[in-house]
């Protein structure tokens, strides 16, 4: 069954030629293809609208659309026939669309001459205007907290992303020697791309937590120990935790000062990867602990040793 031109446009079948106009202009500016990128809903719309307001504002074509009604209007009417001396300049440029041949940018709609579809270079060349080239998903950048042990050794780890409303889990593989400040890229893991075109990136922007007891200073390992003042004096040997979870024993040199360093060599911080340094090594930063409260038996060995000259 034909669709009813007056319904089509809102109208009733008294509407006079002004309001047959206003009502175009109403319809027109809300499908215009200008305004309605790449929906083809709206270009159907525009289409039908487009081909009531050529009969309903022509009178003579009025007058044979209300005699025949729409049914006998549409079998012996053709589209040719239809949009033969229609032209929609007038309006359309009052609605403030331009373009396709009318100078200055403005878009004009040449009388119909003839051809199956009087909107085909019309709509053509929207889709071509509006049409997106595959581009690169946005990258995204996350802050990414780890322990000091997985700096040192390493970790495998699970991340999850809310993207697009939807939970994305990624493993994520923490290179051994790792340090606050470095970026981690995980190719294709960010947004999702545009028309086809690729997922961004994912950056980990790392971020070490600090250890109980050791610091890191590149890729060296420091802890400080505390000795007595007569081991110091006399000299000893001391147990000392590695970042490995074993313990070393090493040597305290006799007469050995406060803030004196003793190396362990290689069991500091992995190279990372590709940094081009090399392993470090753990140092341990000797403190002669002074006693705050010596005993009285104490107090008086010390006062001999100052008159030894200690």
């Amino acid at each position: 069954m034909a669709e009813d031109y007056y319904q089509i446009l809102g109208l009733k079948k008294t509407a006079d030629a002004e309001e047959i106009k206003k009502s175009y202009r109403k319809l027109a500016l809300k499908h215009h293809p200008d305004r309605n990128p790449n929906n083809a809903a709206a270009e159907a719309k525009f289409k039908k609208i487009s081909e009531a307001y050529a009969v309903l504002s022509d009178p003579e074509k009025r007058k044979q659309y209300d005699n025949f009604g729409s049914e006998q209007f549409g079998q012996k009417f053709s589209r040719e026939d239809i949009f033969r001396g229609f032209d929609l300049n007038d309006i359309l440029r009052d609605l403030g669309f331009g373009g396709m041949g009318g100078g200055a940018g403005r878009r004009t709609y040449q009388t119909y001459r003839g051809g199956s579809d009087p909107f085909g270079d019309l709509f053509r060349q929207r889709r071509q205007e509006y049409y997106e080239p595959p581009q690169k998903g946005e990258d995204i950048h996350y802050n990414m907290n780890i322990t000091f042990d997985e700096s040192v050794f390493g970790a495998d780890k699970k991340l999850s992303l809310k993207k697009d409303r939807i939970n994305d889990e990624i493993s994520v593989k923490i290179p051994p020697g790792i340090s606050t400040g470095k970026k981690l890229r995980l190719a294709g893991k960010g947004n999702p791309g545009i028309q086809g075109g690729p997922a961004g990136d994912l950056f980990l922007n790392i971020n070490v937590l600090p250890h109980p007891i050791f610091a890191r200073e590149g890729n060296d390992i420091y802890i400080d120990k505390s000795i007595l003042f007569t081991q110091a004096v006399l000299g000893s040997a001391i147990d000392v935790p590695t970042i490995d979870g074993t313990s070393k024993r090493i040597k305290i040199p006799a007469g050995t000062q406060n803030g004196t360093k003793v190396r362990l060599k290689g069991f500091g911080v992995p190279a990372l990867k590709g940094s081009g340094t090399t392993k470090g090594d753990q140092y341990v930063k000797i403190t002669v602990d002074v006693p705050r409260k010596p005993t009285d038996r104490q107090l008086k060995l010390i006062k001999q040793l100052m008159e030894e000259g200690l």
